[in-house]
């Protein structure tokens, strides 16, 4: 069993309820298993606790436009950046997964759904003046390196709009697993009908960032011909 106190005295985070804790690094494999309740309610209130703090990060300590402000906002919040500040706190050591998962170890979809779900159970037993203190300790301090994470879909995108007026899309072309371990594929393209690269990840947006990711690395972009 994982030493739950061990990570919240570390947090400095002054806990009321441990379970809510207990919860928030519950995984679905473990849940089933064990018929608990796992973090997935508490990854989506932590969404947008942790985009909240961020957003008000933002316009507190910078002067940068409403549009800068919204792309620092999701380069500082996507799954990569949130794997960062977790792997900080070495997060996935205090995981509770199934059996599979656990021979497998947690990929980064489900560490970066594990910190929101701890950001949740922070504001849910603690509220948002305690969530912003944790916010201040562990992402704060890596903001800069998150900043400086490759973002291969607006790159993407970039290119092609610098090219004329010509559309990019995504579509997951196919799903696969069991439900607390699903694969995705998704593709990248252009216009209609033009398939400019494949992806595959274990959440959606990490399937379109493969997908672009590998558009991108068509040697001289084969895609340019076609604008």
């Amino acid at each position: 069993m994982i030493d739950l106190k061990k990570l919240l005295n570390e947090l400095v985070i002054p806990y009321k309820k441990i379970e809510l804790y207990q919860t928030a690094l519950t995984h679905s494999s473990y849940g089933n298993e064990n018929n608990v309740e796992n973090n997935e309610r508490l990854e989506f209130l932590g969404d947008a606790v942790i985009e909240l703090l961020m957003s008000d990060y933002l316009y507190t300590n910078s002067d940068l436009p409403e549009g800068t402000m919204t792309k620092k906002r999701a380069q500082a919040v996507r799954e990569e950046a949130l794997v960062i500040y977790s792997n900080k706190i070495d997060l996935k050591s205090y995981l509770l997964l199934g059996r599979g998962e656990e021979i497998k170890g947690a990929n980064d979809a489900m560490i970066a759904d594990s910190l929101e779900a701890l950001f949740a159970a922070t504001y849910l037993d603690l509220g948002l003046n305690e969530a912003k203190r944790l916010f201040d300790r562990i992402i704060v301090p890596s903001l800069e390196e998150s900043f400086n994470i490759r973002d291969f879909k607006s790159i993407l995108q970039e290119i092609i709009h610098g090219g004329g007026k010509r559309n990019i899309s995504y579509q997951i072309i196919k799903e696969s697993g069991p439900s607390h371990d699903k694969e995705f594929e998704a593709v990248v393209i252009l216009d209609k009908d033009i398939i400019l690269g494949n992806g595959y990840g274990k959440t959606k947006k990490e399937a379109e960032q493969k997908a672009a990711e590998e558009a991108l690395k068509k040697g001289n972009y084969d895609f340019k011909n076609t604008l």
